[in-house]
Parts: structure tokens; sequence; C-alpha cells
């Protein structure tokens, strides 16, 4: 039987498509425009990364400039600009800005302890289509390493807007590595975020998952819902902040729980893992630290973002072999 609309039995109204999601470097990008518009401090400089195409700037758009793909200099302008009083944001691709331009961000920004932002876009394999020459493997091992600098690596579109504006407060320089496309939102719920403490998304007293970022934090809470049906209760930790490092959340894990297990985008050398790894044996706590990250090879493949993150092993089935294995051992 057909049922024919009338005004006592009107048609169902078509659902509303889903909002679409941003990107954490969208979000940034919207950010940077109300800083500019309410600091007259705020300069933006960039390094032809088309993220502001077509954006209107209104009066502030002298405050805009493209450097061109000259990392190096971008660094050292943005030195020169906060030493004069200004509050640069830097944009590049997060391998460029920390290899290609290491030197620069070094010796010009963080030995001066300047407040220049850098705005790392394409962090982890999120540009996995272009190959191994613009994956950023490596960008938190190093600025982990380099004094002075705050790094911090947002989750989502929500805590992308929340870090950015606590980053904005500091006094010192921030390394801040984004996406390039949008990436899934954290379950509802979720504590508040605090810059250099970790968020807790998830109790658990047996074993603790350690994760930075998007893809690492999800299946971090992928791995936790499946290790609870074999009767493995997993706390989740979300690392959005590099450096400082949150060490108190990572003694009361190793001291509380019988593993911990890390996961991050990046080479098992030199990230979180190793973060980890040092500030637990550094305290003689007897706890097994296993890491789920790329092993010391290039990443496999060219694709998307989540396609590359799986293909190299950074699964929730990969937390839950490492659990278990730290576990029996």
């Amino acid at each position: 039987m057909t049922t024919v609309a009338t005004e006592a039995h009107p048609a169902p109204a078509e659902a509303a498509p889903a909002p679409a999601i941003p990107s954490s470097r969208e979000v940034y990008r919207d950010l940077l425009v109300e800083f500019l518009a309410a600091d007259e401090r705020v300069v933006c400089l960039d390094s032809d990364t088309g993220l502001f195409n077509g954006v209107d700037f209104g009066g502030t758009s002298a405050r805009y400039v493209n450097l061109g793909i000259a990392e190096q200099n971008l660094m050292g302008v943005a030195a020169g600009l906060a030493r004069s009083g200004r509050l640069p944001f830097v944009n590049t691709m997060a391998t460029f800005a920390t290899t290609r331009a290491l030197e620069s961000l070094k010796l010009d920004i963080a030995l001066n302890n300047l407040p220049v932002r850098i705005a790392a876009t394409h962090g982890g394999l999120a540009a996995g289509h272009l190959g191994s020459t613009h994956h950023s493997l490596e960008d938190l091992a190093i600025t982990r390493l380099l004094p002075n600098l705050t790094v911090v690596v947002p989750t989502d579109a929500a805590s992308t807007e929340t870090l950015i504006r606590q980053a904005q407060e500091l006094p010192g320089p921030v390394y801040i590595r984004l996406g390039r496309n949008a990436t899934p939102d954290l379950p509802a719920g979720a504590p508040p975020l605090r810059l250099g403490e970790a968020q807790r998304l998830r109790e658990g007293d047996d074993v603790t998952l350690v994760a930075t970022g998007p893809y690492p934090v999800l299946a971090a809470l992928e791995a936790a819902d499946t290790l609870a049906g074999a009767g493995i209760e997993a706390a989740v930790l979300n690392f959005h902040t590099i450096k400082p490092l949150d060490t108190r959340a990572l003694v009361t894990a190793a001291r509380t729980t019988k593993a911990v297990v890390t996961v991050e985008e990046h080479w098992a050398a030199g990230g979180l893992g190793s973060a980890t790894a040092e500030t637990i044996a550094e305290l003689g706590v007897p706890t097994p630290v296993r890491r789920v990250a790329l092993g010391d090879h290039f990443a496999r493949g060219t694709g998307g973002q989540s396609h590359l993150v799986e293909r190299n092993g950074i699964t929730a089935t990969a937390i839950v072999t490492q659990v278990t294995e730290a576990l029996r051992a």
C-alpha cells in the first residue's frame, strides 16, 4: 500500500546531513584569523602551504606574510619578529619544520626562548599519499630534546582549539603537531584538557595504555574494550603534551598497574615510548614498558593516513598483543 502525504500525515523529513568534522589544521587556521583580529602583535608566516587560500583577513591582511618554500628563513624571520615584540605563528609541514629547518628552530627560536608558535601540519603519516619525503615520524623525538620548547599533539578538532588557546598564553616557543584531513572525534564525556597534564580517558588497574595523536588514542580505546572482554582492565591516558611530559601520571601508572604500553604515530625510537621508558627506568620502578609504533624502517606503502597507520601496525590488535605478552612475561 502506498502512503500519500497530507497535512495530517506529512511526509517524514529527510535527515539533515551530519556536519563535517573540521581537520585540526582548519581549526588552527580559523583560530589564527581570530587571534590576528584580537591582538595586533600576532603575525602569520606561511611557507606557501595553501592553508590560507581564500581566507578573508580583513584589516589584518598586512600581518599575513607568505615567505615561500624556505623553511629555515621562515624560522629566522619568526625569531626576529618575536624578538621585536611580535607573536609569530609559523605554518609549514611537520617534517620540514623539524628536519630542514632544525638548526634555525634550535638556535634562533629555542635557544632564545622566543614566543614563536610552530603550526606543523601533516604530522605523522598524514601526508601518506606523498611518500616518505613528507612523512613526519621523527618530529616528536627532535622537538622534545630542545630546551624551552613546548610540544603539543592535539587528538581531534575540539582538543586542537583548547590546546592552542592554552599554548597562546605561554611565554616561550611551542611546537603544535597537526594533521592534514579530519580525524574522528574522541568519545563524548572526556575530562577537560590541561596543557602538560595527561588526559585520563579510561580507568583500569591491570595495564596502562599511554597514547598520543588521533589514531593511536582511538586504537588504545578500542584495545581497552577488547581487553575488557578478556578480563583485563586497561587505563587509557591521552598524552596530548609531549613536553613538558606528565611524569607524575607515568609514575602512577607504573606503580599501580602491571605494565605500560605506549602507542604513537612515530618511529619507536625517541618519541613518547622512549620518554616513557626513560621516566620509569630512572625512577627504578620495575614495570615493563612495551611500544606500539613504527619499527626501524620507513613507512610501508603510500596512501591515506588511516590506511598507512593500520598497514604499519599502529592498531588495536597490536596493542592487545603487546599487553598480553607484557602480562605473561
